[in-house]
């Protein structure tokens, strides 16, 4: 089968023929139709330091798909062949504290597809029957590739009740704006979003959003007085990693208000934690998405509401056929672009 493949570490990936994996009793093979490209990638092509200490090579990355289900093991159930799904790329234990306490999503032992095991930037990928999502109602292939990173913008959406709150979103990159779309179609009030490029800020408001900020030329209290907001945000979604942005998101938000933290920062950065405690703030960490409450609820919201599917779908700015993956590669690591899709029917 044809490949995107790091045959060790270092910068760079290979398109080269590499065996199909096997189907083990309790897994099954998927033929890939469609593949995102995710920022994780663009970290394992380039083989920075994270990828270094994170990533284990020989390896096929990729880990957001959609595809066709083309052989199923003995001991799955609920998977048939001819099946079209897209799949969790956690695997997990099953047998530590939390996976027996039925939150799979905070196993102590998880390996990632295409981080730690063999992915999907390939025409045929393997993973447990388990972590296999079937999609009983028609979706568009490169929705389908993407349920995975929406799965993030739900999990972050709904880790707090939006309903009738303001919310603030800090960083406008594909999840972000995919969890403005999830927190309009829930029942926000005013949704603000933050970010300094133009083209995405332009993106959160065909997503929702009542005033996309740029933070380096306007404020964040001068926009809630423009909207009429007297008491501060309710709900914040940090999404960006960048060290200024929970700072300020803290800055502003309401006493006893809540903050879901997916952005992942770079470095450490101070954070006023008297006003955290003073203004009874509560801050949680968001990781991929619970499992399978998450996936329930993406799969419910897309099928009941064509408003939230066409926002999704139009996050999704490129695509390309495999073997392009590099132009594929640059250009969603060029920034200002929504998610790029690598297209395994054209190889």
């Amino acid at each position: 089968m044809k490949a995107l493949f790091k045959p060790a570490p270092g910068a760079g990936l290979e398109y080269v023929d590499r065996p199909e994996p096997e189907t083990g009793p309790a897994d099954v093979k998927i033929r890939v139709l469609r593949t995102g490209i995710c920022g994780t990638d663009l970290h394992i092509e380039r083989w920075d330091d994270w990828a270094a200490s994170t990533i284990a090579a020989p390896l096929i990355p990729g880990h957001e798909f959609y595809g066709e289900v083309v052989e199923v093991g003995e001991l799955v159930h609920d998977v048939i062949v001819g099946d079209r799904v897209s799949g969790e790329g956690h695997i997990v234990c099953g047998m530590c504290r939390n996976c027996r306490a039925g939150r799979r999503q905070m196993c102590i032992r998880t390996q990632g597809v295409g981080l730690q095991r063999d992915g999907a930037f390939a025409e045929y990928v393997v993973i447990p029957g388990a972590n296999v999502w079937v999609h009983t109602s028609p979706i568009e292939p490169n929705v389908g590739a993407i349920f995975d990173p929406f799965g993030n913008a739900v999990h972050t959406a709904l880790t707090f009740s939006v309903v009738g709150e303001d919310v603030l979103v800090t960083g406008c990159g594909p999840i972000g704006l995919m969890s403005i779309a999830v927190a309009r179609h829930v029942g926000a009030r005013f949704i603000v979003a933050t970010d300094v490029s133009p083209s995405r800020l332009e993106l959160a408001l065909q997503m929702g959003a009542d005033a996309a900020v740029d933070v380096t030329l306007e404020n964040l209290h001068d926009v809630q007085h423009r909207l009429g907001m007297r008491e501060g945000f309710d709900v914040g979604f940090e999404m960006s990693g960048a060290p200024s942005a929970l700072p300020q998101m803290i800055e502003n938000m309401n006493h006893g208000g809540r903050i879901a933290l997916l952005g992942l920062a770079a470095e450490p950065f101070a954070i006023d934690w008297g006003k955290v405690v003073t203004h009874m703030l509560t801050m949680k960490g968001i990781y991929g998405r619970e499992m399978f409450e998450t996936w329930n609820s993406m799969s419910a919201m897309l099928q009941t509401s064509e408003t939230l599917h066409d926002r999704v779908a139009s996050i999704i700015s490129d695509r390309y056929p495999a073997r392009e993956w590099r132009a594929a590669f640059d250009a969603a690591a060029s920034g200002g672009v929504g998610k790029v899709i690598l297209d395994w029917t054209e190889l």
